[in-house]
């Protein structure tokens, strides 16, 4: 009982993030992504995440892997 309790509180608490991060955006101007935009640098960073974001997941699923191995010989 008490973990479905704390998955709708953590499921609330990252609904009340996601609103304060998306009203937060509204309010001002972005200069730094119309800088990055106009010089082409935008695609750099843009380029970066996507690498990191996919070393990660990669990393997560190689673990996943790993885990149902180790869980199947038990």
């Amino acid at each position: 009982m008490p973990l479905i309790n704390m998955k709708k509180l953590a499921f609330l608490l990252s609904l009340l993030f996601c609103f304060t991060a998306a009203s937060a955006q509204q309010a001002q101007e972005v200069e730094m992504a119309d800088v990055l935009r106009s010089s082409g640098k935008i695609y750099v960073v843009i380029t970066t995440i996507c690498i990191i974001f996919a070393g990660l997941a990669v990393y997560l699923f190689s673990i996943d892997r790993r885990l149902r191995k180790i869980e199947k010989e038990k």
